[in-house]
C-alpha cells in the first residue's frame, strides 16, 4: 500500500472539529500548514483531488505523512497556523520573498520622558510602534519630519540616555536641543508635564491626525504672539509649516477623517505582491509593498492574516478586492488584535470589506495598481522573467529530448464557428518571448461542407510550410518545437501534413487543453510538465496566446461580414447612398420589391443603369 493510501486510512482517525493539520515529506520536513473548520473533511479533499490549487498535486507527491493539533476555535486556529509557518517556513504556504523584519517608528512610553527611536525589533510592552514600512528611508523621513513639528529625544542620543539613568543635568544643551529637534531634557528645560504634551501631539501626527494637532500649535502661536514673544511664536509657526508640507505630500481620498487600510494585490506565476495603502484622516499617510511567494494556500487571507500579526495598528476598516472564504474568522482575529494593541479601548469589530462602486472603489483600485508595478519593478529588478524563461526553456528540452534548448517556438490553433469564418493563426515565441513580428493568420479556403478543425489545421500547416514559405525570409527559419492544439488525434494529423510536405525533421508537440498534457510522437502516454514549473508556464501562454490571436481575427471577419450589404456590389453605392435608397423605401423588403423603373425614381442619384444593377442584385435568378 502507497504512502497516499496509508494516509487515507489513518484520515479516519481525525477528528471534524476545528485545528490545523501539517502536511510531511519522508523524511519528516512539514511541507505544508493549514487550517479548518473540521479537519477530517479538509484534510480528505486533498486526497480527493477536490481542490483545484495548482500546487495541489505537486505537493501532494511528496506528502508520506501528517500531523495535526486539535483547536477549540477557528481564530485558534488560525493564530496557531501563522505561528507554526513562522516556525517551520514550510515551503507550500506563502511567505515573503524578502523575510527580513521591517522597520518600525516607536515611542517609549513607558519612559518619564518617551523618546523615539527608528527600530526593527519586536513588540515590546510600554512602547508604542507605527508601522511597518517596507521603505526604510521614508520611516526615517517621517521621524524626520515629526521631530520638526514636535522636538522629541532620540534614544539613541546619550546625554538622553545618561539623565534616564538618573544622572544629573548638563550645563550645556545637546546637538539636537541646540537645533530645535529636542526639548532639552538634558538641562532640565522641560518638565515631564510638557514634555507628556510634547508625546501625545507626536501620537497624532504618527496616526495622521493632524487637524487637532494644528488646532494646538495653532492657538499656542497666537498665545505667544499676544504676550509679545515673537521667538517662540516663530517656532509654532515653522512646526505648522512642517505639517503642511508633510500633507502636501499626501493624497486627500475623503473629506470625512477615516481611518482604513487598502489591500492590492497583483500575481505573475509564482510571485505575487500585495500592496498596503495606508489612510489616515482621510488622507493616504503611506504605502508599502511585499513580494511574496505563492503556496498552495488562499493569498489573501494568509496575507491579511500575516500582515496584521505583525503590523502596530490594526485599523477599524480593510478594504479588499474580494472578500475572502474565511472573512468571519480572519474578521474575529483581527477584532481581538486591534484590542489587544489598544490596551482594550478599541473593542468595535474589524469589518472586512470589497467595494464595488464610489471613492472606496476607486481606492483598492488604486492599491491594485501599485501593487501590479510595484511586482513589475522587482521583476526588472532581479531580471526574474529572464531567469524563469531561461529555466522553461532547459526544462522543455529536456522532457521533450529535443537537440537544443527551443529558441524558436511555433504554435498553431484554429477558430471558427459552425463553420463559418474559420481562421488558422500562427505565433511565434523567441528565446520565450513573444516576436509579433512573426505572426501570420489565415482565412480558411477550404469548402464548408468539407471543413473540420483537423482538416483547417492541415490547411494553414500547408500553407505555412509550403516550399515558398520556407524560403520567406518573412516567415522567418523553421522552428525549434512546433506546439498543436490538441491531444494525440491533432498530433497525428500534423506528423502526416508535415510527411507529405517532406519535413520530418521538426519536433512538434500537441497540448490538451483537459490536463494540460503534452502529446509527443516517440512515446504512448503524454509528458507531464510539473504543476507550476516555468515549463508549463510556458507553454501554456504559448498555446493562450495562439487561441487569442485565432479569435481576434475570427470576430474581425464575423464584424465585417455583419456590416457588409449585397448594395455593396453595385459600383458607385456607397455606406451613405445604401442607407439614403433604404430610407427611401422605408426598409429593405420593400427596396427587393420594387420594380427598375421605381428604383431609379427614388433617389435622385440613382441612374437608369445604376438602378438595373440595383435590381440584378437583389434578383440574381
Amino acid at each position: 500500500m502507497d504512502a497516499l493510501a496509508d494516509i487515507q486510512e489513518a484520515l479516519h482517525t481525525v477528528p471534524l472539529v476545528p485545528g490545523v493539520y501539517l502536511w510531511k515529506d519522508a523524511t519528516g520536513e512539514v511541507l505544508y500548514v493549514g487550517k479548518a473548520k473540521e479537519l477530517r473533511k479538509r484534510m480528505q479533499q486533498y486526497l480527493a483531488g477536490a481542490d483545484e490549487r495548482a500546487m495541489i498535486p505537486l505537493m501532494m507527491a511528496r506528502v508520506a505523512s501528517f500531523d495535526y493539533v486539535v483547536c477549540a476555535s477557528e481564530v485558534e486556529a488560525l493564530i496557531l497556523e501563522l505561528n507554526l509557518i513562522k516556525q517551520f517556513s514550510p515551503p507550500y504556504n506563502v511567505d515573503l520573498r524578502d523575510d527580513k523584519t521591517y522597520p518600525f517608528i516607536a515611542l517609549t512610553c513607558a519612559d518619564a520622558f518617551p523618546a523615539i527611536k527608528y527600530t526593527r525589533e519586536k513588540h515590546k510592552a510600554g512602547t508604542r510602534y507605527f508601522g511597518p514600512y517596507t521603505d526604510a528611508r521614508a520611516a526615517r523621513e517621517t521621524m524626520d519630519a515629526l521631530r520638526r513639528v514636535v522636538p522629541l529625544c532620540r534614544s539613541t542620543c546619550p546625554d538622553y540616555k545618561r539623565v534616564l539613568r538618573g544622572g544629573k543635568a548638563l550645563s550645556r544643551a545637546c546637538f539636537d536641543a541646540h537645533i530645535g529637534l529636542g526639548p532639552g531634557v538634558c538641562t532640565s528645560d522641560i518638565s515631564e508635564q510638557d514634555y507628556a504634551v510634547g508625546v501625545r501631539r507626536a501620537l497624532r501626527f504618527l496616526a495622521g491626525h493632524y487637524r487637532e494637532l494644528e488646532d494646538e500649535l495653532h492657538a499656542a502661536m497666537e498665545a505667544a504672539a499676544s504676550e509679545l514673544e515673537f521667538e517662540t511664536a516663530a517656532r509654532y509657526r515653522n512646526r505648522l509649516d512642517a505639517i503642511a508640507r508633510v500633507k502636501e505630500k499626501q493624497s486627500i481620498v475623503s473629506e470625512e477623517h477615516v481611518d482604513l487600510d487598502v489591500i492590492g494585490v497583483a500575481r505573475a506565476e509564482t510571485l505575487a505582491c500585495a500592496y498596503v495603502l495606508a489612510v489616515r484622516a482621510g488622507r493616504v499617510q503611506y504605502g508599502n509593498e511585499y513580494i511574496l511567494e505563492t503556496g498552495a494556500d488562499d493569498l489573501l487571507s494568509t496575507f491579511v492574516a500575516r500582515y496584521y500579526s505583525e503590523a502596530a495598528e490594526v485599523v477599524r476598516e480593510v478594504l479588499l478586492e474580494e472578500i475572502p472564504e474565511d472573512s468571519a474568522v480572519l474578521s474575529e482575529y483581527l477584532t481581538g488584535l486591534r484590542r489587544e494593541r489598544s490596551d482594550g479601548r478599541l473593542c468595535g469589530r474589524v469589518q472586512l470589506s470589497a467595494p464595488r462602486i464610489g471613492r472606496k472603489k476607486r481606492l483598492v483600485q488604486m492599491a491594485g495598481e501599485n501593487a501590479r508595478h510595484a511586482l513589475l519593478r522587482y521583476k526588472a529588478r532581479t531580471h526574474y522573467d529572464d531567469e524563469r524563461t531561461n529555466t522553461a526553456l532547459l526544462e522543455l528540452e529536456s522532457a521533450l529530448a529535443l537537440p537544443g534548448p527551443p529558441l524558436r517556438i511555433e504554435c498553431c490553433d484554429i477558430s471558427t464557428l459552425h463553420g463559418a469564418h474559420s481562421v488558422g493563426s500562427l505565433v511565434v515565441f523567441t528565446n520565450g518571448r513573444a516576436d509579433k513580428a512573426g505572426y501570420r493568420r489565415f482565412k480558411i479556403q477550404l469548402p464548408h461542407a468539407e471543413s473540420n478543425d483537423l482538416a483547417m489545421m492541415r490547411e494553414v500547416l500547408a500553407r505555412r510550410f509550403s516550399c515558398e514559405r520556407r524560403e520567406d525570409a518573412r516567415f522567418g527559419r523553421m522552428p525549434d518545437l512546433l506546439i498543436i492544439d490538441g491531444g494525440k488525434p491533432q498530433l497525428s494529423a500534423t506528423l502526416a501534413q508535415l510527411a507529405e510536405l517532406g519535413i520530418t525533421d521538426i519536433p512538434v508537440a500537441g497540448l490538451a487543453k483537459s490536463e494540460e498534457e503534452l502529446w509527443v510522437s516517440w512515446q504512448e502516454t503524454p509528458v507531464i510538465l510539473p504543476d507550476g514549473s516555468p515549463s508549463l508556464y510556458l507553454v501554456k501562454r504559448v498555446r493562450d496566446e495562439a487561441h487569442r490571436f485565432a479569435i481576434d481575427y475570427h470576430r474581425q471577419l464575423r464584424a465585417k461580414a455583419a456590416t457588409t450589404s449585397v448594395l455593396d456590389e453595385v459600383v458607385g453605392i456607397g455606406p451613405k447612398r445604401r442607407r439614403e435608397l433604404i430610407a427611401a423605401f422605408g426598409n429593405f423588403r420593400k427596396l427587393r420589391e420594387a420594380s427598375v423603373d421605381e428604383i431609379e425614381a427614388a433617389v435622385p442619384f440613382v441612374t437608369p443603369a445604376m438602378a438595373a444593377d440595383i435590381f440584378s442584385v437583389l434578383h440574381p435568378d
